[in-house]
């Protein structure tokens, strides 16, 4: 495994990995020889994958976001361009680990018969990486939830697809036990791990509203010390610093 604390230990694990393993080298390479588009990445998970809140203000008008300090950042927008703002079939409001794999829950205007969600997902994207952000809707069946994130980690890794594991904000299970089988399922597979619930931990109610499901709302202007007192600024910082650590890695940028 990388040199990274144990699961049990998985809130101190950086917000934004900073150690990857070799083996996503190879993953990442075998996905181009499969046709992967080196410039397309997934979304993968529930109303919080949603490109009207999550990273789609980076397919738009310049004006619609502001990276301050984070001005690097602007390349791995231009890479991606044309992933932020895609609806994926493979996310959804009340979207579960089941519901990805479950044909009855695609889209069929563009998924085809029998499909699901995730495998129409990989065909129709083709992406190099995939952001799974999935486990708040989890929570009345997590006997499940392993077997469920082993098939999705499982079907991506086969087609050459790296996985990126988010760490939930809520706690709506009361022992954050589906962030703790998340941050095993990473230890255990070497994948990269964005921790955002550590992201949140030092916002107003700890970035959630009054439900403590959803995440406090706030345009993508990262010099705008207001708007980073909420959750969703933070949620599109710190993915776009992990894919961009994670691009770099793999393709051995600088």
């Amino acid at each position: 495994p990388l040199p990274r604390p144990a699961p049990e230990d998985w809130r101190e694990w950086s917000v934004v990995p900073d150690v990857f393993s070799v083996d996503l080298r190879e993953i990442y390479a075998r996905g181009l020889a499969l046709g992967n588009n080196p410039q397309a990445y997934s979304k993968i998970g529930d109303c919080d994958a949603s490109p009207t809140w999550f990273l789609g203000a980076f397919d738009g008008d310049p004006g619609g976001y502001s990276l301050g300090e984070y001005a690097y950042l602007q390349e791995i927008i231009d890479y991606f361009h044309g992933s932020h703002s895609r609806i994926s079939p493979a996310s959804g409001n009340g979207f579960s680990s089941a519901s990805v794999l479950t044909a009855f829950m695609a889209d069929p205007d563009v998924c085809e018969s029998g499909e699901t969600p995730l495998d129409c997902e990989i065909r129709i994207q083709k992406p190099s990486f995939a952001i799974i952000s999935l486990g708040s809707n989890d929570i009345y069946h997590q006997e499940a939830f392993d077997t469920n994130m082993r098939q999705i980690l499982d079907r991506l890794l086969e087609q050459g697809v790296v996985p990126i594991l988010v760490s939930k904000a809520d706690n709506l299970e009361g022992d954050h036990a589906i962030n703790l089988e998340i941050a095993r399922l990473a230890y255990e597979y070497d994948l990269p791990f964005w921790n955002f619930w550590l992201a949140v931990q030092d916002l107003p109610h700890k970035g959630l509203l009054e439900d403590g499901a959803h995440l406090t709302y706030g345009g993508p202007y990262f010099d705008d010390p207001i708007r980073m007192q909420a959750a969703w600024p933070w949620r599109n910082l710190t993915a776009l610093q992990t894919l961009d650590a994670l691009w770099r890695w793999v393709t051995a940028r600088p």
